[in-house]
């Protein structure tokens, strides 16, 4: 976990870890994630910027996403991984 331009505190980190964890369960040959919180230097209250890339075997799934606040932003790019990884276990099964 990387946070650029401010200092990301503990809670939000276990935050983080606690979301990150329950993809396991979709998919469970992930191999890391690399996560990126970033601050748009704009004026709007969507400010807030996170950046997951999700190593799996094949093609990296990466996803980022915007909005007003850390913990909102962080559950709306693990929803979209979750679609993704099961994209992903689908079409691995069928092949």
């Amino acid at each position: 976990m990387q946070a650029i331009g401010f200092s990301a505190g503990e809670s939000l980190e276990e935050y983080l870890t606690e979301k990150l964890e329950k993809l396991d369960t979709f998919y469970d040959q992930i191999i890391a994630a690399n996560v990126i919180f970033k601050l748009d230097n704009n004026n709007s209250k969507d400010n807030k910027i996170v950046d997951i890339k999700l190593e799996v075997p094949g093609d990296d799934i990466l996803v980022t996403k915007q909005g007003e606040a850390f913990p909102e932003v962080v559950d709306i790019a693990v929803d979209t991984l979750k679609r993704l990884i099961i994209k992903k276990k689908e079409k691995i099964s069928k092949a």
